[in-house]
Protein backbone atom coordinates (compact mmCIF):
# COMPACT_ATOMS: atom_id res chain seq x y z
CA UNK A 1 0.00 0.00 0.00
CA UNK A 2 1.33 2.95 -0.86
CA UNK A 3 2.36 5.84 1.86
CA UNK A 4 0.96 9.51 1.65
CA UNK A 5 3.44 11.74 0.14
CA UNK A 6 4.75 14.45 2.66
CA UNK A 7 3.99 17.35 2.34
CA UNK A 8 8.28 18.68 3.33
CA UNK A 9 9.45 16.02 0.31
CA UNK A 10 12.28 17.59 -1.67
CA UNK A 11 10.93 15.21 -4.80
CA UNK A 12 8.87 16.89 -7.60
CA UNK A 13 5.16 17.18 -7.02
CA UNK A 14 2.97 14.85 -8.58
CA UNK A 15 -0.68 14.63 -9.53
CA UNK A 16 -3.05 13.21 -7.15
CA UNK A 17 -3.98 9.34 -8.34
CA UNK A 18 -7.95 10.11 -8.60
CA UNK A 19 -6.70 13.47 -11.12
CA UNK A 20 -5.25 10.88 -13.08
CA UNK A 21 -8.13 8.41 -13.45
CA UNK A 22 -10.88 11.36 -14.28
CA UNK A 23 -10.55 12.69 -17.65
CA UNK A 24 -12.63 15.96 -16.51
CA UNK A 25 -10.87 19.25 -15.00
CA UNK A 26 -11.54 19.85 -11.90
CA UNK A 27 -14.13 22.54 -10.85
CA UNK A 28 -12.10 26.10 -10.33
CA UNK A 29 -14.53 26.76 -7.45
CA UNK A 30 -13.14 23.16 -6.21
CA UNK A 31 -9.66 23.02 -6.78
CA UNK A 32 -7.75 19.63 -5.93
CA UNK A 33 -5.66 19.26 -2.71
CA UNK A 34 -2.50 19.99 -3.08
CA UNK A 35 -1.67 16.91 -1.38
CA UNK A 36 -5.06 14.50 -1.05
CA UNK A 37 -4.51 11.71 1.01
CA UNK A 38 -5.32 9.16 -1.05
CA UNK A 39 -4.78 5.30 0.07
CA UNK A 40 -4.45 2.75 -3.18
CA UNK A 41 -3.93 -0.66 -2.82
CA UNK A 42 -1.43 -2.13 -4.95
CA UNK A 43 0.56 -5.15 -5.45
CA UNK A 44 3.16 -4.34 -8.27
CA UNK A 45 4.31 -0.57 -7.97
CA UNK A 46 2.33 2.38 -9.46
CA UNK A 47 1.88 1.44 -13.14
CA UNK A 48 -0.27 -1.91 -11.95
CA UNK A 49 -2.31 0.24 -9.60
CA UNK A 50 -3.31 2.40 -12.21
CA UNK A 51 -4.49 -0.76 -14.47
CA UNK A 52 -6.28 -2.07 -11.54
CA UNK A 53 -8.06 1.11 -10.49
CA UNK A 54 -8.98 1.98 -14.00
CA UNK A 55 -10.22 -1.61 -14.92
CA UNK A 56 -12.48 -1.25 -11.56
CA UNK A 57 -13.97 2.47 -12.69
CA UNK A 58 -14.59 1.09 -16.00
CA UNK A 59 -16.84 -1.69 -14.60
CA UNK A 60 -18.26 0.48 -12.49
CA UNK A 61 -19.00 3.48 -15.36
CA UNK A 62 -20.35 0.15 -17.40
CA UNK A 63 -22.87 -0.87 -14.73
CA UNK A 64 -24.07 2.66 -13.61
CA UNK A 65 -24.13 4.14 -16.91
CA UNK A 66 -22.40 6.74 -18.36
CA UNK A 67 -24.07 9.83 -16.21
CA UNK A 68 -22.63 8.29 -12.98
CA UNK A 69 -20.92 10.38 -10.66
CA UNK A 70 -18.71 9.32 -7.76
CA UNK A 71 -20.12 9.15 -4.94
CA UNK A 72 -18.74 9.21 -1.17
CA UNK A 73 -19.00 7.02 1.78
CA UNK A 74 -18.93 8.06 5.12
CA UNK A 75 -16.05 6.67 7.07
CA UNK A 76 -13.95 5.81 4.13
CA UNK A 77 -14.42 3.28 1.43
CA UNK A 78 -15.02 2.62 -2.12
CA UNK A 79 -16.74 5.42 -4.44
CA UNK A 80 -19.15 4.50 -7.42
CA UNK A 81 -15.91 5.85 -9.80
CA UNK A 82 -13.47 3.23 -8.27
CA UNK A 83 -10.96 5.15 -5.82
CA UNK A 84 -10.54 4.20 -2.25
CA UNK A 85 -10.71 6.81 0.31
CA UNK A 86 -9.37 6.62 3.26
CA UNK A 87 -10.90 7.09 6.43
CA UNK A 88 -10.54 11.33 7.10
CA UNK A 89 -9.17 12.24 3.70
CA UNK A 90 -10.72 14.33 1.01
CA UNK A 91 -12.96 13.58 -1.91
CA UNK A 92 -11.84 12.23 -5.23
CA UNK A 93 -11.52 16.05 -6.32
CA UNK A 94 -9.54 17.16 -2.90
CA UNK A 95 -13.07 18.14 -1.09
CA UNK A 96 -13.14 17.27 2.42
CA UNK A 97 -14.68 14.30 3.65
CA UNK A 98 -18.32 15.41 5.47
CA UNK A 99 -19.07 14.40 8.45
CA UNK A 100 -22.56 13.32 7.98
CA UNK A 101 -23.66 11.07 4.50
CA UNK A 102 -23.76 12.51 1.36
CA UNK A 103 -22.46 12.39 -1.89
CA UNK A 104 -21.70 13.48 -5.52
CA UNK A 105 -22.97 12.83 -8.62
CA UNK A 106 -26.53 12.94 -10.56
CA UNK A 107 -29.29 10.34 -9.76
CA UNK A 108 -27.54 7.23 -11.04
CA UNK A 109 -24.62 7.62 -8.05
CA UNK A 110 -25.06 5.13 -5.43
CA UNK A 111 -25.24 6.30 -1.59
CA UNK A 112 -26.64 5.63 1.46
CA UNK A 113 -26.99 7.97 4.62
CA UNK A 114 -26.17 5.04 7.23
CA UNK A 115 -25.39 2.06 5.61
CA UNK A 116 -21.99 1.54 3.18
CA UNK A 117 -22.92 2.55 -0.46
CA UNK A 118 -22.03 -0.55 -2.94
CA UNK A 119 -21.59 -0.54 -6.61
CA UNK A 120 -24.59 -1.68 -8.68
CA UNK A 121 -25.18 -5.42 -8.60
CA UNK A 122 -23.12 -5.84 -5.77
CA UNK A 123 -25.07 -7.31 -2.52
CA UNK A 124 -22.52 -6.52 -0.06
CA UNK A 125 -19.00 -6.12 0.23
CA UNK A 126 -16.85 -9.44 1.59
CA UNK A 127 -14.36 -7.96 3.65
CA UNK A 128 -13.31 -4.20 4.16
CA UNK A 129 -10.76 -3.12 1.64
CA UNK A 130 -9.29 -0.54 4.02
CA UNK A 131 -7.53 -1.93 7.18
CA UNK A 132 -9.41 0.31 10.22
CA UNK A 133 -12.42 1.03 8.17
CA UNK A 134 -15.67 0.48 9.89
CA UNK A 135 -18.77 -0.90 8.08
CA UNK A 136 -22.48 -0.94 9.65
CA UNK A 137 -24.46 -3.70 8.53
CA UNK A 138 -28.13 -3.37 8.98
CA UNK A 139 -30.03 -5.89 11.53
CA UNK A 140 -32.93 -8.13 10.55
CA UNK A 141 -36.27 -6.77 11.80
CA UNK A 142 -37.05 -7.57 15.63
CA UNK A 143 -39.44 -11.21 16.15
CA UNK A 144 -42.75 -10.27 17.98
CA UNK A 145 -42.21 -10.71 21.71
CA UNK A 146 -44.88 -13.10 23.34
CA UNK A 147 -46.15 -12.83 27.26
CA UNK A 148 -46.52 -15.81 28.69
CA UNK A 149 -50.07 -15.89 29.06
CA UNK A 150 -50.11 -15.54 24.76
CA UNK A 151 -48.06 -18.47 24.72
CA UNK A 152 -49.72 -20.45 26.62
CA UNK A 153 -53.13 -19.72 24.81
CA UNK A 154 -51.09 -20.70 21.59
CA UNK A 155 -50.13 -23.63 23.01
CA UNK A 156 -53.61 -25.05 23.89
CA UNK A 157 -55.34 -24.05 21.53
CA UNK A 158 -52.93 -25.90 19.58
CA UNK A 159 -53.51 -28.91 21.84
CA UNK A 160 -57.16 -28.58 21.02
CA UNK A 161 -56.85 -28.97 17.78
CA UNK A 162 -54.12 -32.05 17.61
CA UNK A 163 -56.87 -33.75 20.61
CA UNK A 164 -59.67 -32.86 17.78
CA UNK A 165 -57.82 -34.88 15.54
CA UNK A 166 -57.13 -37.89 17.36
CA UNK A 167 -60.65 -38.05 18.77
CA UNK A 168 -61.58 -37.88 15.01
CA UNK A 169 -58.97 -40.11 14.01
CA UNK A 170 -59.96 -42.58 16.87
CA UNK A 171 -63.75 -42.54 15.81
CA UNK A 172 -62.65 -43.08 12.07
CA UNK A 173 -61.08 -46.72 13.31
CA UNK A 174 -63.54 -47.65 15.48
CA UNK A 175 -66.19 -47.34 13.11
CA UNK A 176 -63.80 -49.40 10.17
CA UNK A 177 -63.60 -51.98 12.68
CA UNK A 178 -67.14 -52.23 13.46
CA UNK A 179 -68.11 -52.59 9.71
CA UNK A 180 -65.17 -55.41 9.83
CA UNK A 181 -67.10 -57.10 13.39
CA UNK A 182 -69.79 -56.77 11.55
CA UNK A 183 -68.95 -58.44 7.99
CA UNK A 184 -67.30 -61.06 9.93
CA UNK A 185 -70.04 -61.88 11.99
CA UNK A 186 -72.34 -61.92 9.01
CA UNK A 187 -69.80 -64.44 7.58
CA UNK A 188 -69.67 -66.70 10.05
CA UNK A 189 -73.21 -66.82 10.02
CA UNK A 190 -73.59 -68.04 6.43
CA UNK A 191 -74.52 -71.59 5.69
CA UNK A 192 -71.39 -73.40 4.92
CA UNK A 193 -69.65 -71.52 7.06
CA UNK A 194 -71.74 -71.28 10.44
CA UNK A 195 -70.20 -74.92 10.92
CA UNK A 196 -66.45 -74.14 11.00
CA UNK A 197 -67.76 -72.19 14.30
CA UNK A 198 -69.82 -74.56 15.94
CA UNK A 199 -68.17 -77.14 18.34
CA UNK A 200 -70.04 -80.13 19.63
CA UNK A 201 -69.48 -81.08 23.66
CA UNK A 202 -70.69 -84.55 24.35
CA UNK A 203 -70.92 -85.94 27.93
CA UNK A 204 -68.96 -89.01 28.40
CA UNK A 205 -71.67 -90.90 29.27
CA UNK A 206 -73.35 -90.92 26.16
CA UNK A 207 -70.28 -92.74 24.60
CA UNK A 208 -70.88 -95.48 26.97
CA UNK A 209 -74.67 -96.32 25.99
CA UNK A 210 -75.79 -97.43 23.03
CA UNK A 211 -75.74 -95.35 20.15
CA UNK A 212 -73.10 -93.24 21.31
CA UNK A 213 -70.47 -93.87 19.19
CA UNK A 214 -72.51 -93.28 16.16
CA UNK A 215 -73.29 -90.66 17.35
CA UNK A 216 -69.57 -89.57 17.49
CA UNK A 217 -68.53 -90.86 14.03
CA UNK A 218 -71.80 -89.25 12.07
CA UNK A 219 -70.47 -85.38 13.69
CA UNK A 220 -67.00 -86.45 12.53
CA UNK A 221 -67.66 -87.43 9.20
CA UNK A 222 -69.50 -84.07 8.66
CA UNK A 223 -66.57 -82.26 9.69
CA UNK A 224 -67.66 -81.06 13.04
CA UNK A 225 -65.45 -80.49 15.84
CA UNK A 226 -66.26 -82.58 18.73
CA UNK A 227 -65.11 -82.59 22.36
CA UNK A 228 -65.86 -85.10 25.54
CA UNK A 229 -66.29 -83.37 28.84
CA UNK A 230 -68.77 -83.60 32.10
CA UNK A 231 -72.07 -82.19 31.22
CA UNK A 232 -74.54 -81.22 33.95
CA UNK A 233 -77.31 -83.38 32.99
CA UNK A 234 -75.83 -87.46 31.73
CA UNK A 235 -75.80 -88.89 28.23
CA UNK A 236 -76.45 -85.00 26.58
CA UNK A 237 -75.23 -82.98 24.06
CA UNK A 238 -74.60 -79.15 24.14
CA UNK A 239 -72.93 -76.95 21.59
CA UNK A 240 -70.91 -74.02 21.75
CA UNK A 241 -70.30 -71.43 18.69
CA UNK A 242 -66.80 -69.87 18.35
CA UNK A 243 -67.49 -65.94 18.58
CA UNK A 244 -66.14 -63.96 15.68
CA UNK A 245 -63.61 -61.37 17.29
CA UNK A 246 -62.58 -58.27 15.87
CA UNK A 247 -59.23 -58.14 16.70
CA UNK A 248 -56.64 -59.84 15.51
CA UNK A 249 -54.97 -62.12 18.23
CA UNK A 250 -58.00 -61.39 20.83
CA UNK A 251 -58.13 -65.30 21.92
CA UNK A 252 -61.37 -67.69 21.35
CA UNK A 253 -64.23 -66.33 22.66
CA UNK A 254 -66.96 -69.65 22.87
CA UNK A 255 -70.82 -68.54 23.53
CA UNK A 256 -72.81 -71.62 24.76
CA UNK A 257 -75.95 -72.32 22.55
CA UNK A 258 -79.10 -72.52 24.24
CA UNK A 259 -79.92 -76.25 22.77
CA UNK A 260 -79.62 -79.43 24.91
CA UNK A 261 -79.77 -83.26 23.36
CA UNK A 262 -80.44 -85.33 25.98
CA UNK A 263 -80.47 -89.51 25.05
CA UNK A 264 -83.00 -91.54 26.79
CA UNK A 265 -82.20 -95.46 27.16
CA UNK A 266 -85.35 -97.91 26.19
CA UNK A 267 -86.12 -99.11 29.39
CA UNK A 268 -85.75 -95.61 31.42
CA UNK A 269 -88.23 -94.31 29.25
CA UNK A 270 -91.06 -96.62 29.45
CA UNK A 271 -90.71 -96.89 33.01
CA UNK A 272 -91.21 -93.24 33.13
CA UNK A 273 -94.65 -93.67 30.78
CA UNK A 274 -95.43 -96.51 32.76
CA UNK A 275 -95.05 -94.08 36.23
CA UNK A 276 -97.73 -91.44 34.13
CA UNK A 277 -100.14 -94.62 33.31
CA UNK A 278 -99.72 -95.56 37.03
CA UNK A 279 -100.44 -91.58 37.77
CA UNK A 280 -103.48 -90.88 36.44
CA UNK A 281 -105.05 -94.52 37.06
CA UNK A 282 -104.39 -92.93 40.94
CA UNK A 283 -102.07 -95.84 41.94
CA UNK A 284 -98.91 -93.97 43.72
CA UNK A 285 -97.11 -96.79 44.49
CA UNK A 286 -93.26 -95.70 44.92
CA UNK A 287 -93.68 -92.03 43.72
CA UNK A 288 -91.69 -92.74 40.82
CA UNK A 289 -89.93 -90.37 38.36
CA UNK A 290 -92.32 -89.36 35.07
CA UNK A 291 -91.28 -87.75 32.08
CA UNK A 292 -92.66 -84.06 33.01
CA UNK A 293 -91.17 -84.64 36.79
CA UNK A 294 -87.61 -85.74 34.47
CA UNK A 295 -87.95 -82.79 32.46
CA UNK A 296 -88.29 -80.37 35.37
CA UNK A 297 -85.19 -81.96 36.92
CA UNK A 298 -83.71 -81.31 33.87
CA UNK A 299 -84.45 -77.40 33.23
CA UNK A 300 -83.53 -76.94 37.23
CA UNK A 301 -79.81 -77.95 36.44
CA UNK A 302 -79.75 -76.22 33.00
CA UNK A 303 -81.94 -72.97 33.25
CA UNK A 304 -82.63 -71.22 30.12
CA UNK A 305 -81.95 -74.30 27.75
CA UNK A 306 -84.43 -75.30 24.71
CA UNK A 307 -84.24 -79.27 25.88
CA UNK A 308 -84.93 -82.05 23.13
CA UNK A 309 -85.07 -85.75 23.98
CA UNK A 310 -84.46 -88.64 21.99
CA UNK A 311 -85.25 -92.14 22.44
CA UNK A 312 -84.01 -95.76 20.10
CA UNK A 313 -86.04 -98.85 19.48
CA UNK A 314 -89.73 -98.23 21.31
CA UNK A 315 -91.00 -99.33 17.78
CA UNK A 316 -88.72 -102.52 18.11
CA UNK A 317 -90.21 -102.98 21.31
CA UNK A 318 -94.18 -102.46 20.21
CA UNK A 319 -92.79 -105.05 17.55
CA UNK A 320 -91.91 -107.81 20.31
CA UNK A 321 -95.29 -106.73 22.32
CA UNK A 322 -97.10 -108.00 19.72
CA UNK A 323 -94.95 -110.89 18.55
CA UNK A 324 -95.14 -111.74 22.68
CA UNK A 325 -99.22 -111.40 22.23
CA UNK A 326 -99.24 -114.25 19.22
CA UNK A 327 -97.45 -116.28 21.17
CA UNK A 328 -99.57 -116.80 24.06
CA UNK A 329 -102.71 -116.76 21.63
CA UNK A 330 -100.92 -119.99 20.01
CA UNK A 331 -99.98 -121.40 23.57
CA UNK A 332 -103.19 -120.55 25.01
CA UNK A 333 -104.85 -123.17 21.62
CA UNK A 334 -102.52 -125.60 21.85
CA UNK A 335 -102.81 -128.66 24.12
CA UNK A 336 -100.98 -128.72 26.60
CA UNK A 337 -99.75 -129.30 30.34
CA UNK A 338 -102.22 -127.47 32.95
CA UNK A 339 -99.08 -126.69 35.20
CA UNK A 340 -97.03 -124.89 32.42
CA UNK A 341 -100.82 -122.90 31.83
CA UNK A 342 -100.99 -121.71 35.12
CA UNK A 343 -97.02 -120.92 34.99
CA UNK A 344 -97.50 -118.75 32.14
CA UNK A 345 -101.10 -117.13 33.91
CA UNK A 346 -98.21 -115.94 37.18
CA UNK A 347 -95.77 -114.97 34.75
CA UNK A 348 -97.83 -112.29 32.98
CA UNK A 349 -99.98 -110.93 35.96
CA UNK A 350 -96.44 -110.39 37.49
CA UNK A 351 -95.00 -108.82 34.16
CA UNK A 352 -98.35 -107.14 33.51
CA UNK A 353 -97.34 -103.89 35.05
CA UNK A 354 -94.06 -103.65 32.55
CA UNK A 355 -95.98 -103.93 29.69
CA UNK A 356 -97.05 -100.45 28.37
CA UNK A 357 -99.03 -100.05 25.01
CA UNK A 358 -98.90 -97.61 22.17
CA UNK A 359 -101.56 -95.63 23.72
CA UNK A 360 -100.56 -95.32 27.44
CA UNK A 361 -97.21 -94.09 25.29
CA UNK A 362 -98.98 -91.07 23.50
CA UNK A 363 -101.12 -90.05 26.64
CA UNK A 364 -98.06 -89.62 28.54
CA UNK A 365 -96.44 -87.32 25.38
CA UNK A 366 -98.90 -85.54 24.65
CA UNK A 367 -98.95 -84.31 28.86
CA UNK A 368 -95.28 -83.71 28.50
CA UNK A 369 -95.50 -81.49 24.92
CA UNK A 370 -98.67 -79.77 26.87
CA UNK A 371 -96.97 -78.95 30.27
CA UNK A 372 -93.37 -78.53 29.34
CA UNK A 373 -93.30 -78.19 25.29
CA UNK A 374 -90.50 -80.66 25.11
CA UNK A 375 -90.91 -82.94 22.22
CA UNK A 376 -89.61 -86.64 22.56
CA UNK A 377 -87.69 -87.93 18.78
CA UNK A 378 -87.68 -91.77 18.28
CA UNK A 379 -85.26 -93.84 16.34
CA UNK A 380 -85.15 -97.19 15.00
CA UNK A 381 -81.67 -97.67 15.53
CA UNK A 382 -78.40 -96.32 16.04
CA UNK A 383 -77.66 -94.54 12.65
CA UNK A 384 -80.70 -92.81 12.23
CA UNK A 385 -79.59 -91.17 15.69
CA UNK A 386 -76.19 -90.74 14.17
CA UNK A 387 -77.99 -88.90 11.31
CA UNK A 388 -80.64 -86.68 13.44
CA UNK A 389 -77.40 -85.38 15.51
CA UNK A 390 -75.88 -84.22 12.60
CA UNK A 391 -79.17 -82.36 11.37
CA UNK A 392 -79.41 -81.45 14.71
CA UNK A 393 -76.07 -79.40 15.07
CA UNK A 394 -76.50 -78.03 11.43
CA UNK A 395 -80.15 -76.54 12.30
CA UNK A 396 -78.22 -75.33 15.50
CA UNK A 397 -75.30 -73.66 13.31
CA UNK A 398 -77.70 -72.19 11.08
CA UNK A 399 -80.19 -70.60 13.58
CA UNK A 400 -78.64 -67.17 13.89
CA UNK A 401 -78.57 -66.87 10.28
CA UNK A 402 -82.25 -67.75 9.70
CA UNK A 403 -83.47 -65.50 12.21
CA UNK A 404 -82.01 -63.12 10.68
CA UNK A 405 -83.45 -63.73 7.43
CA UNK A 406 -86.85 -64.22 9.03
CA UNK A 407 -87.01 -60.79 10.76
CA UNK A 408 -89.01 -58.89 8.38
CA UNK A 409 -89.98 -56.31 10.99
CA UNK A 410 -93.52 -56.82 10.90
CA UNK A 411 -95.42 -57.94 14.34
CA UNK A 412 -97.51 -60.03 11.94
CA UNK A 413 -96.33 -63.48 9.68
CA UNK A 414 -95.75 -63.11 5.86
CA UNK A 415 -95.94 -65.96 3.85
CA UNK A 416 -92.16 -67.04 1.63
CA UNK A 417 -93.81 -65.71 -1.24
CA UNK A 418 -95.12 -62.38 -0.19
CA UNK A 419 -91.63 -61.73 1.41
CA UNK A 420 -89.64 -62.47 -1.49
CA UNK A 421 -91.92 -59.48 -3.59
CA UNK A 422 -92.09 -59.83 -7.39
CA UNK A 423 -88.95 -58.99 -9.58
CA UNK A 424 -89.54 -56.25 -12.15
CA UNK A 425 -86.93 -56.47 -15.39
CA UNK A 426 -85.95 -53.23 -17.16
CA UNK A 427 -88.54 -54.39 -19.95
CA UNK A 428 -91.64 -54.15 -17.44
CA UNK A 429 -91.89 -57.73 -16.85
CA UNK A 430 -93.49 -58.42 -13.83
CA UNK A 431 -95.35 -55.18 -13.17
CA UNK A 432 -98.80 -56.97 -14.09
CA UNK A 433 -98.26 -59.23 -10.84
CA UNK A 434 -97.14 -56.17 -8.93
CA UNK A 435 -100.78 -54.82 -9.93
CA UNK A 436 -102.11 -58.03 -9.15
CA UNK A 437 -100.50 -58.22 -5.88
CA UNK A 438 -101.68 -54.38 -4.61
CA UNK A 439 -105.41 -55.65 -5.20
CA UNK A 440 -104.84 -58.67 -3.27
CA UNK A 441 -104.17 -56.43 -0.65
CA UNK A 442 -108.11 -55.87 0.22
CA UNK A 443 -109.54 -57.35 2.35
CA UNK A 444 -111.33 -60.92 1.46
CA UNK A 445 -109.75 -60.01 -1.81
CA UNK A 446 -109.06 -63.59 -3.17
CA UNK A 447 -106.46 -64.46 -6.09
CA UNK A 448 -109.49 -65.23 -8.96
CA UNK A 449 -110.75 -61.84 -7.72
CA UNK A 450 -107.93 -60.10 -8.10
CA UNK A 451 -107.07 -61.83 -11.40
CA UNK A 452 -110.47 -60.71 -13.03
CA UNK A 453 -109.84 -57.23 -12.61
CA UNK A 454 -105.96 -56.92 -13.73
CA UNK A 455 -107.40 -59.08 -17.20
CA UNK A 456 -110.60 -56.02 -17.25
CA UNK A 457 -108.03 -53.38 -16.48
CA UNK A 458 -104.31 -54.47 -16.94
CA UNK A 459 -102.76 -51.39 -15.41
CA UNK A 460 -103.52 -48.74 -12.78
CA UNK A 461 -103.12 -46.00 -15.51
CA UNK A 462 -106.14 -48.02 -17.59
CA UNK A 463 -108.01 -48.10 -14.26
CA UNK A 464 -107.76 -44.10 -14.08
CA UNK A 465 -108.11 -43.09 -17.25
CA UNK A 466 -111.84 -45.53 -17.44
CA UNK A 467 -112.94 -43.17 -14.28
CA UNK A 468 -111.87 -40.26 -15.62
CA UNK A 469 -114.59 -41.30 -18.62
CA UNK A 470 -117.48 -41.81 -15.93
CA UNK A 471 -119.86 -38.83 -15.62
CA UNK A 472 -120.55 -39.54 -11.96
CA UNK A 473 -119.21 -40.19 -8.47
CA UNK A 474 -122.12 -43.24 -8.23
CA UNK A 475 -120.80 -44.73 -12.00
CA UNK A 476 -117.28 -44.50 -10.75
CA UNK A 477 -117.84 -46.09 -7.46
CA UNK A 478 -120.23 -48.97 -9.67
CA UNK A 479 -117.78 -49.47 -12.28
CA UNK A 480 -115.99 -52.78 -11.48
CA UNK A 481 -118.82 -53.93 -9.72
CA UNK A 482 -119.97 -56.45 -12.57
CA UNK A 483 -117.03 -58.02 -13.61
CA UNK A 484 -117.56 -61.71 -13.61
CA UNK A 485 -115.16 -63.52 -11.72
CA UNK A 486 -115.16 -67.59 -12.75
CA UNK A 487 -113.74 -69.95 -9.98
CA UNK A 488 -112.91 -73.57 -10.90
CA UNK A 489 -112.89 -75.63 -13.99
CA UNK A 490 -115.42 -78.29 -15.96
CA UNK A 491 -118.39 -79.16 -13.88
CA UNK A 492 -117.14 -77.65 -10.79
CA UNK A 493 -116.77 -73.85 -12.31
CA UNK A 494 -118.57 -71.24 -10.53
CA UNK A 495 -118.73 -67.78 -11.81
CA UNK A 496 -119.89 -64.41 -9.40
CA UNK A 497 -119.63 -60.73 -9.56
CA UNK A 498 -116.57 -58.26 -7.94
CA UNK A 499 -119.59 -56.57 -6.22
CA UNK A 500 -120.29 -52.72 -5.13
CA UNK A 501 -118.73 -52.95 -2.05
CA UNK A 502 -115.52 -54.14 -3.78
CA UNK A 503 -115.77 -51.98 -5.95
CA UNK A 504 -116.25 -48.35 -4.10
CA UNK A 505 -112.90 -49.60 -1.84
CA UNK A 506 -110.94 -49.61 -4.77
CA UNK A 507 -112.09 -46.58 -6.31
CA UNK A 508 -111.75 -44.76 -2.89
CA UNK A 509 -108.46 -46.12 -3.01
CA UNK A 510 -107.27 -45.19 -6.26
CA UNK A 511 -108.63 -41.58 -6.10
CA UNK A 512 -108.79 -39.99 -2.69
CA UNK A 513 -106.14 -37.75 -1.07
CA UNK A 514 -107.30 -38.67 1.99
CA UNK A 515 -104.43 -40.76 3.30
CA UNK A 516 -106.84 -41.43 6.63
CA UNK A 517 -109.20 -42.58 5.24
CA UNK A 518 -110.55 -45.82 6.02
CA UNK A 519 -111.38 -48.13 3.23
CA UNK A 520 -113.71 -51.01 5.29
CA UNK A 521 -115.65 -50.57 8.04
CA UNK A 522 -116.63 -54.42 8.60
CA UNK A 523 -112.76 -55.44 8.45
Amino acid sequence: MAEPRSESGSEEELPSLSSLLDPREPSPSQPPSPDPEVVVVSSGGEEAAEEVVAALRGRVAARGGAGSEPCWQPGGGLCASGDLVALGGEGPWGDPAPSGGGCWGGENSICGAEGPALPVGQDEPSSPLVSGASTETSLPPKKRQYSQREREAVCQAAWERRKEREAKRRLQEEEKERKRALAKTLKAQRPGECQKYITVVLDPALLQVEGGEQILRALEAASYSCVVENQAVPCSITWRRKTVSSQMGGGDERTEEPNVLVLLGLGEFLSMAQSYKQKVDNCTEGQKMTLQSYVAHVMEKLPGKILALAVVGVENYFRSLRVQSKQRLQQAAAPGNQEEQRRGRKKKIKDSGLELTRMDMEEALVDLQLCTQVQVSFFDSCEELGEYATMFTKAVAEAPFKREREDTGFSFYLEKRWCGGVKVDHSGKGLLKVWNRQIQQFNRVSPAMAEAIVSAYPSPQLLIQAYGKCSSDQERENMLANIPVHRGEGVTATSRRIGPELSRRIYLQMTSHNPDLCLDFTG
